[in-house]
């Protein structure tokens, strides 16, 4: 079943009329899904993640940017929890503390970036403080250096456009995901959270106040990839209505950008292979002594 992902690369048109959020249930068997290509998947992605991390010259940068309930750690726990943890880096920011509310609005979140050879998840990411911004305001935020919040939002996307081309000219591959659901899905699945003891604990109740302003938070989520959709540091909008293909769809995009990267494994020079082979007929010789 094969999947062209360009088809979900962001597009304001469809975006505004929620269609983004959805997919055809014709157009995916889910029990394909979870039985065979994801299987499948994840056994690419551990191939090249091996490589990016054998390599050790690049890295990747994914961003998760979701509303409530749209399974971004569903993605994190159904692909990515499958390859090797020491290549692995997640990060999930919470409300700004004391001590990061007196740096730059970037500053808390570049110590979620990976280092050469990993991988960097950021489960959300800067872009809260753009989006907390324009929803909620200035209040309980990095300190607003501009008298309008319309005029420090394009501030931080500006600054945001920037670090993200420079990370990428750095050797850093920047991907970007946003899991789109529907109201009414992210109302079932609410409901699902509250109603069930084993799922309360991911509960709270900001997510029913922000779920009422799920066409404040629509509107200026389109404005903020608009801004920041780039050839660079793309936007992907996946239908998050349905989970397994929203899975599947993330960690397909993140093999075809590992793919674009190209990763090797490091090849020695010829006096390092003369020396390989020695070292290995010695330790051959002693093993046989044994």
């Amino acid at each position: 079943m094969p999947f062209n992902t360009d088809k979900f690369r962001f597009n304001a048109e469809s975006f505004k009329e929620n269609q983004q959020s959805k997919e055809s249930s014709a157009s995916f068997d889910t029990e394909e899904l979870k039985e065979k290509l994801i299987p499948e998947l994840i056994d690419e992605l551990d191939a090249w993640h091996v490589k990016l991390q054998a390599e050790g010259k690049q890295g990747l940068i994914l961003v998760l940017q979701a509303l409530d309930a749209a399974g971004k750690d569903e993605i994190i726990t159904f692909i990515f929890s499958h390859l090797m943890p020491q290549g692995l880096k997640v990060s999930s920011p919470n409300q700004p503390s004391e001590d990061e509310q007196d740096h730059d609005f970037l500053w808390r979140h570049q110590a979620g970036f990976p280092a050469r050879g990993q991988i960097g998840i950021l489960n959300r990411s800067y872009y809260e403080d753009v989006i907390s911004l324009l929803v909620h305001g200035p209040e309980d935020q990095i300190p607003v250096m501009h008298e309008s919040v319309e005029e420090e939002a394009s501030f931080r996307l500006d600054a945001i456009r920037q670090m993200e081309a420079y990370l990428t000219r750095s050797g850093f591959k920047v991907i970007k995901l946003f899991p789109f659901v529907s109201k009414e899905v992210q109302g079932k699945r609410l409901l699902e959270r509250m109603e069930q003891p084993d799922k309360q604990w991911e509960f709270s109740f900001s997510d029913l106040s922000d779920r009422d302003k799920w066409d404040t938070f629509h509107k200026h989520y389109q404005y903020i990839m608009e801004e920041t959709d780039t050839d660079e540091a793309p936007w992907y909008v996946l239908p998050a209505d349905n989970a397994w293909l929203t899975r599947y769809l993330a960690g397909k995009i993140v093999l075809e950008a590992l793919e674009e990267l190209k990763p090797e494994f490091p090849v020695f020079t010829d006096e390092e292979a003369e020396k390989l082979e020695e070292a290995i007929q010695e330790l051959k010789e002693e093993l046989e002594e044994a």
